[in-house]
């Protein structure tokens, strides 16, 4: 009896970790006022619900599902004009903030109402700002950017009346929306081509962004400066992070809130529209305000043929390749991730020295030009008046230890395409903290099946079992997906015509 026991015992630890690591699906109905042109916005988690805001014209609602998602109630936002020019979601574990900004005859309104976790008003919707403007229309004025442990909310605005010389207006928040700090702060613009990148803010209330010069032909840059704005300074320091002499690709950069420091990268070439030679970093230390490493990575053989494509020679493999994300380490290093990225159409192939600012797909990225501000998305118009095929294929994963060297490198192989639209491909990382899984969608025949595979910290790439729900006929939206918990993610969906949106449990 005891040898029976013991043999269940043993079966039960070699099942034990298939258990864990196995995925649950569970999905939304379809509602009727939810088709494929929706616009929405995942909320997160709520009180023990999931929130999504969608958005049907001049309708705007909420809805709220519980955790299997049944959907429990759609609240109507009848309180929210049937125009706006942006909304905006800071979600907590109990409650969230919707900020959104709207125009009424020449004065831009940017107002915040708090929610309970099932899409109620805890207050009456208020204006943090207004600004008066000499024009009518659709016009976005303000940013909203939160700091990683939601300590901190930074609302600014830029005057960029004067082309030489912008005007920010700060406006500093606790979680609470306590006013912690206000100012009026001006940022001399130099040159008609520069350009700002994503704006962050750290957990202290420091504001940072670099501010970069383009060459005339919009096609790379040249002379980064980083900017920074402690919680209650009154001025900028701008300071020049170099090029190392060499011309670069866009600029992201990521706050390292854990080692006090700022991580600058961008891809580099040896010359004018030349292939891509590898990655460019500075550690930009926070508290001394300095660049204290400097790094140029040259990509070689061996990783040029673990990334490219078949057919690819490896001088151009990297050519395709975007910087999505860049994940700081415990050890003061990083984890820098690309993806490859192009369009084709009947006219020809496309790519990256077609684009004027980045990757041909949607980027959050907001860059505020001399001298006006403009907001650029991409893969939801066809300049060319040709069918479009949007691609993405391989993601290239390279981790880098504190001093800059390359600690390893491995690559995600995929080949994904769609026809006039980018929404079924790229892929959403699911942090569930021992492992990054990369989920995607690939075909297998003719059906659409989401993929999973993880990296461990050491590089190891595991490929998980297909998750084969989907033949329900449900098609999800990786790149839109949005974590929710340290074991859930949220994906939007398509089911014939109508958006549903599905979680998946690890």
């Amino acid at each position: 009896m005891r040898k029976v026991l013991s043999s269940f015992a043993f079966l039960a630890i070699l099942i034990l970790p298939a258990a864990l690591f196995a995925q649950h699906i569970v999905y939304t109905d379809p509602e009727k006022d939810d088709v494929r042109r929706t616009n929405f916005d995942i909320i997160g988690k709520i009180g023990g619900n999931v929130l999504v805001f969608k958005s049907n014209r001049t309708d705007n609602a909420i809805s709220v599902y519980s955790l299997d998602m049944k959907l429990i109630q759609r609240v109507n936002l009848d309180y929210m004009p049937d125009k706006y020019t942006d909304v905006y979601f800071i979600p907590y574990q109990n409650y969230c903030y919707m900020f959104y900004e709207y125009q009424k005859k020449n004065i831009v309104h940017l107002t915040v109402v708090k929610l309970d976790g099932f899409g109620k008003k805890l207050a009456e919707p208020a204006d943090l700002d207004t600004t008066h403007i000499s024009s009518s229309g659709s016009n976005k004025i303000y940013t909203t950017v939160f700091s990683e442990d939601r300590s901190k909310i930074i609302i600014f605005k830029i005057n960029s009346k004067n082309s030489k010389n912008f005007l920010f207006t700060t406006f500093l928040y606790d979680s609470e929306l306590q006013l912690l700090d206000r100012h009026r702060l001006w940022i001399p613009m130099e040159d008609r081509n520069d350009y700002f990148t994503d704006f962050f803010l750290d957990n202290d209330g420091g504001l940072v962004f670099a501010k970069f010069l383009k060459s005339n032909s919009n096609d790379f840059v040249s002379r980064v400066s980083m900017v920074t704005k402690a919680a209650t300074a009154d001025t900028f320091s701008i300071k020049d992070a170099g090029t190392a002499d060499h011309i670069l690709d866009e600029i992201k950069i990521k706050v390292d809130n854990l080692n006090k420091q700022y991580i600058l990268t961008g891809f580099y070439y040896r010359q004018r529209k030349g292939n891509i030679e590898g990655l460019y970093s500075v550690t930009w230390d926070k508290t001394s305000d300095s660049k204290v490493k400097e790094t140029l990575t040259v990509f070689n053989d061996e990783l040029r043929s673990l990334a490219k494509s078949s057919e690819e020679n490896l001088k151009m493999a990297f050519n395709d390749f975007f910087i999505k994300q860049v994940i700081p380490k415990k050890s003061g290093g990083f984890i820098l991730i690309s993806e490859a990225e192009y369009t084709s159409s009947r006219g020809g192939y496309f790519n990256r020295w077609d684009y004027m600012y980045g990757s041909p797909f949607y980027s959050p990225m907001d860059y505020y030009g001399n001298p006006y501000y403009s907001r650029y998305g991409y893969g939801y118009g066809n300049p060319y008046n040709n069918p479009v095929r949007y691609h993405a294929e391989n993601i290239m994963l390279v981790s880098f230890d504190n001093n800059g060297n390359l600690e390893w490198s491995n690559v995600i192989p995929k080949s994904q395409f769609d026809d006039e639209s980018e929404n079924l491909i790229s892929y959403q990382i699911m942090n569930t903290g021992g492992e990054l899984h990369f989920l995607y969608n690939e075909y297998d025949h003719r059906n659409i099946l989401l993929n999973d595979q993880s990296i461990a910290p050491d590089g190891k790439v595991t490929r998980h079992p297909t998750l084969r729900n989907l033949d329900k006929g449900y098609e999800f939206m990786p790149r839109h997906g949005k974590q929710i918990s340290a074991t859930q993610i949220i994906f939007p969906c398509l089911y014939r015509n109508y958006l549903c949106f599905a979680k998946v449990e690890f």
